[in-house]
């Protein structure tokens, strides 16, 4: 076995590190107080490379394993998890199913622009009645001609409303399967298509710098060569794309936890009470030995799933568990490291807090802890 990464996992690990300090540290707790995507910050990441690492050369991706996008997802989340959120986002939900799914011509029209960072692009999922029950959804799509006719509505789908989205994939019910259950299609829908209207969601406690957004789709024409592969294929395109998903959640998990943990490791470092800094109580060394060891034992599992993945193995129940310890991870993580700044981990003059707050998200994106163990039982024969 293993356990070493390579030179360019490394060095992927150490330039982005070093961005994430420069450029996205001095700006995230502004940038989240104003609840204010930042353009020309996506911009910057799009010109180190954090978009479309995993997609091939010929369109104008970085051609990189999974696991090295992983690392690059837990650096940016291990300063900040609004940014993280649109890396993620941007490369498991908007390049994913465009790469794995989309035509020929599909992939040559839009994934140049996504790989440089240069646009977003959001997948329209999740409705008002329709989370974790994915079969509750009520957006059709119906055949009319050469077009498709859309209508309905998403909700909480990030990177859908910014001044960089180029437009949205949108699963919509395209028919009735012969077991009476419904029939799930995925389409291409650009900004500006009549009839498609996005609406900014803000007021969010967590992710506030991250674009979130509410699609409504009132009778809306697209040409019928949108239709994402071949109609019928949207149920199974979902769940491959939040398989991918779930990976880069829990590297936000993981680099979340990682950031929290060292807040207050150096807090803890500092912080002198009766004649000695804290870090020497045992009360407050036994936390911060805790979450050394669960960062590791995280890290440990994450890595395998993407390991796995990259040699094309099954890969699904380790990506749920990855997910699903990683998210809750960063919760144990952030508590602790609030705790052990006292008073001052509850004021915003302390990053500590915005950890604390991003956290909770991770427990419901992607699929939400219940289902990831929903998932893992159904993996192991419940």
């Amino acid at each position: 076995m293993d356990f070493d990464l390579t030179k360019e996992q490394e060095m992927i690990r150490k330039e982005v590190r070093k961005f994430a300090q420069s450029e996205i540290a001095p700006v995230a707790a502004d940038l989240d107080e104003k609840e204010e995507f930042s353009a020309e910050l996506t911009k910057k990441m799009g010109e180190i490379g954090l978009f479309g690492m995993f997609v091939s050369e010929q369109y104008e991706g970085q051609g990189l394993d999974y696991l090295s996008y992983i690392i690059a997802v837990e650096e940016v989340a291990r300063v900040d998890g609004s940014q993280a959120a649109t890396v993620a986002a941007g490369n498991s939900l908007g390049i994913g199913p465009l790469y794995y799914f989309g035509t020929e011509e599909q992939k040559k029209k839009y994934l140049p622009k996504l790989c440089t960072g240069e646009s977003l692009w959001g997948f329209g999922l999740t409705e008002p009645t329709a989370g974790s029950d994915a079969g509750g959804s009520k957006t059709t799509a119906v055949k009319d001609g050469n077009e498709w006719v859309i209508n309905g509505s998403k909700i909480f789908i990030t990177n859908a409303a910014c001044e960089m989205s180029l437009g949205v994939t949108v699963q919509a019910i395209t028919g009735t399967r012969d077991n009476g259950k419904p029939e799930y299609s995925c389409f291409i829908v650009e900004h500006g298509t009549k009839g498609f209207k996005t609406v900014p969601m803000h007021g969010k406690m967590m992710w506030r710098s991250s674009n979130t957004a509410e699609l409504y789709f009132d009778d809306v024409r697209i040409p019928a060569e949108n239709i994402l592969g071949k109609k019928g294929d949207g149920f199974h395109q979902m769940l491959k794309t939040l398989d991918g998903g779930r990976l880069s959640i829990g590297a936000m998990g993981l680099g979340g936890a990682q950031g929290a943990y060292e807040m207050g490791l150096k807090y803890a470092k500092e912080r002198v009470q009766f004649g000695q800094p804290i870090s020497k109580f045992q009360a407050i060394a036994f936390k911060l030995a805790d979450c050394a060891m669960e960062i590791e034992c995280g890290r440990n599992l994450l890595y395998k799933a993407c390991w796995l993945r990259d040699k094309k193995r099954p890969f699904e129940r380790e990506a749920a568990m990855g997910k699903l310890y990683c998210s809750e991870l960063m919760g144990r993580v952030a508590n602790h490291a609030v705790q052990i700044h006292g008073g001052y981990g509850l004021f915003k003059d302390y990053n500590v807090e915005r950890f604390y707050r991003d956290q909770k998200l991770l427990d419901i994106g992607e699929g939400t802890s219940e289902v990831q163990r929903i998932v893992i039982s159904r993996y192991i024969g419940c």
